[in-house]
């Protein structure tokens, strides 16, 4: 997973609550897209679900939320754990802090969504701009725009993918680059899918986000390459005088 920086998580906070960039200015990001108030700005369900929720919220300060990250596909396999450390109550003040097998991330607040998503999605963009060569931001209106575009919030049963048992999961699907217009610079990655799942049961709500790219034929079955992160637990109370920390019971394992 690489770091993000202040300039991308910026962009996210904007980008990801609806608002246009343009793609071809040189300016910052905060001067590309117009003020939060501007009128006729709509939200679809999708981003709101995702980025504009407050999925801590019931969340005991001092509880980390882990997630399995488990990636495959060239050049290697690679696993890793996120975690999430709730600081204020519920994340009132979003200082939730992220770190990964690196340290420490620094994942600016601005949306009351689990940051874990924004990392997430980060990363992704990141890595599209290594392994294509094209430009961080027109991955990341891609996906916005794929989001913005109203895909279905749908029910899921989270045992099907090998989440465990949980209550009222949903899942959003979208496809960014299908309909791409430079579609033939990036051909491979043409088919690639996003997985979100949400559970209204799971500490941060986030149950699982999931990348895929499809194999020869479109085949989803033997993907090219996969990326999952997904929730694994919660430790609560992690500084409890005279006791070790708490594990939550409600902790599936990651799908593999």
């Amino acid at each position: 997973m690489k770091r993000m920086n202040g300039v991308s998580l910026r962009a996210w906070t904007l980008a990801c609550a609806g608002f246009a960039m343009s793609l071809a200015a040189t300016s910052s990001l905060a001067a590309d897209a117009p003020a939060a108030s501007a009128p006729g700005v709509q939200i679809a369900p999708a981003e709101n679900l995702l980025f504009m929720q407050p999925h801590l919220k019931g969340v005991e300060p001092q509880t980390e939320l882990d997630y399995a990250v488990d990636y495959s596909g060239p050049p290697s396999k690679v696993n890793d754990t996120v975690r999430v450390l709730v600081v204020s109550p519920g994340n009132a003040k979003n200082d939730a802090r992220v770190t990964d097998r690196t340290g420490s991330v620094n994942v600016p607040g601005g949306l009351p969504c689990n940051p874990v998503i924004i990392y997430f999605l980060e990363h992704d963009i990141a890595e599209m701009e290594q392994l294509t060569g094209g430009q961080r931001r027109y991955f990341q209106q891609r996906v916005r725009m794929a989001l913005a575009a109203g895909p279905a919030i749908t029910p899921v049963s989270s045992e099907s993918l090998g989440l465990g048992k949980h209550a009222n999961a949903q899942q959003i699907v979208i496809q960014p680059y299908l309909n791409d217009p430079n579609a033939e610079r990036f051909g491979k990655y043409l088919g690639k899918r996003y997985t979100f799942v949400v559970a209204d049961d799971v500490p941060g709500r986030l149950l699982m986000i999931r990348t895929e790219v499809p194999g020869e034929g479109n085949d989803f079955a033997h993907p090219m390459m996969k990326e999952t992160v997904a929730f694994q637990g919660a430790l609560k109370n992690l500084s409890p005088p005279g006791g070790a920390p708490v594990k939550s019971s409600n902790a599936p394992r990651a799908s593999r």
